[in-house]
């Protein structure tokens, strides 16, 4: 696959401001990180079945209405820049959850030290995916945990177009308010638009001290068309 000039497009983003948003909200987006040919040729790539380790078919476990395929190592160029480049920005917030929380973590500041904490743990298993929906698809809410060792924010990619490709298919969030009900965010990122989130919760500050929100992830039915998305989880698995 063709490659492209990630960490220059990563270092001109204003992160300042994207970490604010995390710590404020749980998620960020970052716009047109990946140009449509990257886009493209990911999707094209789909049928390429000796880049995969696993194919999943939603209906059976009951995750919805799709299939997601599991990239096998080595990755291809573009998703281990990815994970490499981005993964930096990432740690420092997920530091500060973690000390906001008690939790006694410390992330590295480079990817490659993070998987070899992972492979350390018997975590060996990549666990970037790329996912499609027809119409009707969709993805339960869920969290993207593979192991004892995670990484709190990954990212996803959005590879087509919404409104030109498919309609419908918009992200969802929730976060679960204390002795409350959960709050919904519906995103509709755009094509090479990247959007990093939870993996499964975010530090909020209450009058006893920070406390742990959960939150979940999933995508609404498609209405009609084709929905391509990468997604980018840092931490490896052992499925």
């Amino acid at each position: 696959m063709e490659s492209y000039n990630i960490p220059t497009t990563l270092a001109a983003q204003n992160w300042e401001a994207l970490h604010t948003q995390l710590h404020q909200q749980g998620f960020a987006q970052v716009q047109h990180l990946l140009p449509g040919a990257a886009c493209n040729a990911l999707m094209q790539d789909y049928q390429a079945d000796q880049q995969y380790r696993k194919t999943i078919n939603m209906q059976r476990y009951r995750f919805g209405k799709g299939e997601y395929k599991y990239f096998h190592y080595p990755l291809p160029s573009l998703l281990q820049q990815l994970r490499e480049a981005v993964y930096p920005y990432l740690a420092p917030v997920a530091n500060q959850w973690m000390k906001a929380l008690r939790i006694p973590i410390t992330y590295p500041g480079t990817h490659a030290a993070f998987i070899a904490q992972c492979h350390a743990h018997g975590q060996l298993q990549p666990t970037a995916l790329i996912l499609q929906y027809d119409a009707g698809g969709f993805n339960t809410l869920h969290q993207d945990l593979y192991g004892d060792i995670f990484f709190p924010l990954q990212i996803v990619l959005m590879l087509n177009q919404p409104g030109r490709d498919y309609t419908g298919g918009e992200f969802v969030l929730t976060e679960q308010i204390p002795r409350a009900q959960s709050k919904a965010s519906v995103l509709q990122p755009q094509q090479g638009d990247m959007l990093i989130f939870t993996t499964n919760f975010r530090p909020i500050a209450g009058s006893k001290g920070y406390y742990r929100a959960a939150m979940k992830h999933g995508v609404s039915p498609v209405h009609s068309g084709q929905r391509y998305s990468l997604g980018i989880i840092f931490h490896d698995g052992r499925n």
